[in-house]
């Protein structure tokens, strides 16, 4: 056997480890469990993950081009931390193109991806019962509400602004806003009442609901961030 022959195997065994720590990583970073603004020490997650610095490495820049981690001169690589200004933002971005989305499902949407989704919300209520409505993790793609949403709108531009540019940033904010507090419930139901609405054919009622409930998270996250305030505001005086 030759050399070449030695080599070539290692390149898609590099990969395959580099999605694995990649999408464990990108868990983390959406269950808080490496906090924004968390400074990136290779050594450590190796460690933690139990990978080399080469695959690691490679799972890294993927998570920079999925703008979870962020590289900055002299500082380094920190997982994302956006300002409230920033957050704010993309919640108004996401209440329009997500009505719009949620309007299109309702035309374009197939009666088996409608009842597909609507078996999805049945396995998302037993999750939340399970951590007894404290918190409302939702997987990455087609285990995510709001991406079978976009996905159904059958619009590719909608697609590639809601399901890879802001995709990862807003499953970690809307996640972590919605742990201990009473918000997932709710979330659950007017999930509920949306997907009713684009089996209904009703696409005005679809991206009203849609809108509405985007708005309603975005409300629970200002009202999280100036309790926060407040609470610093306390300590420090």
């Amino acid at each position: 056997m030759s050399d070449k022959d030695n080599i070539l195997p290692l390149e898609p065994i590099t990969r395959t480890l580099a999605d694995r720590v990649c999408q464990q990583i990108v868990t983390a970073i959406v269950k808080g469990e490496l906090p924004a603004g968390y400074k990136i020490s290779e050594p450590e997650l190796a460690r933690m993950y139990g990978i080399s610095r080469g695959p690691l490495r490679e799972a890294i820049r993927r998570l920079e081009g999925l703008r979870l981690i962020e590289r900055k001169a002299h500082v380094g690589a920190r997982v994302v931390k956006l300002t409230a200004h920033e957050l704010i933002e993309i919640y108004h971005v996401r209440e329009a193109l997500e009505g719009m989305a949620c309007r299109l499902a309702a035309q374009n949407m197939s009666d088996r991806e409608i009842a597909s989704l609507k078996g999805l919300l049945d396995q998302h209520e037993l999750s939340v019962e399970e951590e007894s409505w404290s918190s409302y993790f939702q997987k990455e793609g087609d285990l995510d509400f709001h991406y079978r949403i976009v996905q159904g709108s059958k619009n590719a531009k909608l697609l590639e602004l809601l399901g890879a540019d802001l995709y990862h940033l807003v499953r970690m904010y809307r996640y972590q806003f919605s742990v201990s507090s009473s918000r997932p419930k709710r979330a659950l139901k007017e999930h509920r009442q949306i997907i009713d609405a684009i089996e209904a054919r009703d696409p005005e009622l679809a991206e009203l609901l849609m809108r509405r409930h985007i708005s309603a998270a975005r409300r629970n996250i200002e009202n999280k961030l100036n309790q926060e305030s407040e609470t610093k505001g306390e300590k420090n005086g």
